[in-house]
């Protein structure tokens, strides 16, 4: 196969159970209603929204959120742009591999906040399932929609001993950030570039390098002779003639 078909393979599998499980969780779960994964109590599906980045995280009223949206477009470009460029010149696929997982996770969050709001109703805590295309049109306009997370993993769940100082009686929890499959996907392509992929970049360093030293003038290696020859039969001037001698 393919790099680039690899390359659209991957995003088109991510963004398919990306949004796959979105839509199932806004038409069939209430905001803020979960349920744990095969039983499990640290593994657990958890509806919540947010208005911003990756985990939860956001940026302030709705022109950081127009801001975001407009950043992540940009970043969409630009990881496309760059992706072409790596299929041109022959990189390896665990690295396109990596920069797709970034790209359709950033797709996949694209999605939520440029049509969410205009195709679905809004979900309130507790206040019944969202609906599909209402009639009354959706919650938000075009770029303003929220990201749809589901995915929680509160693995150390507890309080602390009294006896421990200043935090003692209260409850810690680990891993408290609610996310989804784009997250996921941009979490994996950056870890697996910044563990396994390392080598790429210092072969383009390496490769820079060579080339700028390739390009470098030479320095010539010749010099001009500076130094005038001596000659050794120099000519002394005639000698003068000699009259007749007198005995």
């Amino acid at each position: 196969m393919k790099k680039s078909a690899v390359i659209v393979f991957v995003v088109f599998l991510v963004l398919v159970i990306d949004q796959s499980l979105k839509i199932w969780i806004k038409t069939h779960m209430e905001y803020g209603e979960e349920f744990a994964i095969l039983g499990l109590e640290w593994a657990r599906i958890h509806f919540v929204e947010n208005n911003g980045m990756a985990f939860g995280l956001s940026l302030g009223g709705e022109y950081g959120k127009l801001a975001l949206s407009l950043f992540r477009i940009l970043a969409v470009a630009f990881l496309v742009y760059y992706l072409r460029l790596l299929v041109k010149s022959g990189a390896s696929l665990g690295l396109m591999v990596s920069f797709s997982l970034i790209l359709s996770g950033a797709l996949g969050n694209i999605l939520d906040s440029a049509f969410y709001g205009l195709i679905f109703s809004a979900s309130h805590f507790h206040g019944g399932v969202a609906e599909l295309f209402p009639e009354a049109g959706g919650y938000a306009g075009f770029l303003h929609g929220k990201v749809v997370d589901m995915l929680y993993f509160p693995l150390v769940n507890s309080v602390l001993p009294e006896w421990v100082p200043f935090w003692g009686g209260e409850r810690v929890m680990f891993f408290k950030p609610v996310f989804n499959i784009a997250d996921t996907a941009i979490t994996l392509g950056v870890i697996n570039i910044l563990i396994f992929q390392r080598s790429f970049f210092q072969e383009m360093s390496e490769e820079g390098v060579d080339k700028k030293e390739e390009t470098a003038p030479m320095e010539s290696s010749e010099t001009d002779p500076t130094e005038t020859e001596t000659n050794d039969t120099k000519q002394d001037y005639p000698p003068q003639a000699k009259g007749p001698s007198t005995i």
